[in-house]
Parts: C-alpha cells; sequence; structure tokens
C-alpha cells in the first residue's frame, strides 16, 4: 500500500519545486515591473501582468486538486471556491472606492492580486501529502 504512494509524493514534490522555481522568478519580474514604474497605469499594467500569471496558477493548482479528490469532495470544493470567489469580489470592490482617486484602482488591483496568490496557495498547500 505504501508503494503506490510513492508516485504521488513524487509528482507533489516535483510541482512543489517547480512553483517554488516559478514563484521566485515571477516575484523578481513583479518588483523589477514595479520598481520601474513610474505612473498609476504602470503600477496597474504590473500588477494586471502578476495576476494573469497567478490566477493561472490559481487554476492550475484547483485542477490538480479536483482531479485528486472523490465525487463529493469535489463538490464541497466548488462551493468553497464559489465562496472565495464572493469574498474576494466583495472585499476588493469595497478597496474599489470611486472618491478614492487613483490610489483607489491601485489598492483595488492589489487586493484581487494578494486574496489569488494566497488562494493558489492554499490550493497548492491542500495537494500535499499529510504526515
Amino acid at each position: 500500500m505504501k508503494h503506490s504512494l510513492l508516485p504521488h509524493c513524487l509528482l507533489s514534490a516535483t510541482l512543489l519545486v517547480s512553483a517554488i522555481a516559478y514563484s521566485e522568478e515571477s516575484q523578481q519580474s513583479h518588483e523589477a515591473c514595479m520598481e520601474n514604474a513610474v505612473s498609476t497605469a504602470d503600477i496597474v499594467a504590473c500588477i494586471s501582468e502578476e495576476f494573469e500569471r497567478e490566477d493561472q496558477r490559481l487554476n492550475d493548482n484547483y485542477q490538480q486538486l479536483r482531479n485528486q479528490l472523490s465525487d463529493g469532495r469535489q463538490e464541497q470544493l466548488l462551493t468553497a471556491q464559489h465562496a472565495w470567489i464572493a469574498y474576494k469580489d466583495a472585499n476588493c470592490d469595497f478597496y474599489a472606492d470611486p472618491e478614492g482617486g487613483t490610489l483607489a484602482r491601485v489598492s483595488a488591483n492589489s487586493c484581487v492580486l494578494t486574496e489569488t496568490t494566497d488562494r493558489a496557495d492554499e490550493l497548492e498547500a491542500l495537494m500535499q501529502p499529510l504526515d
């Protein structure tokens, strides 16, 4: 029985190493973009670019986790994901204060990026085998 877990453990370890390397490279790219940003539009563009990467990582992690679960657990995951999306949208929309000027736009976009990154990390952690 323990031998059947070995391929899953090896796959998880490979995914984790790849994710760490990708995450470090992506983080450096995002930081460089932000350092070179000279306007609100530049900052929003940097955040949007990083969001695209993190959103793809979230979707990949969601699908990988979903594929590991039974039908009942897949349904629970879907319910949780819908609740998370509703929370993220409501929370980050609050940052987009129409009276907040350009900073509100940056704050709202930063909120979406942060929430997406955190959820991608959470889904990735759920794929790790329990010791």
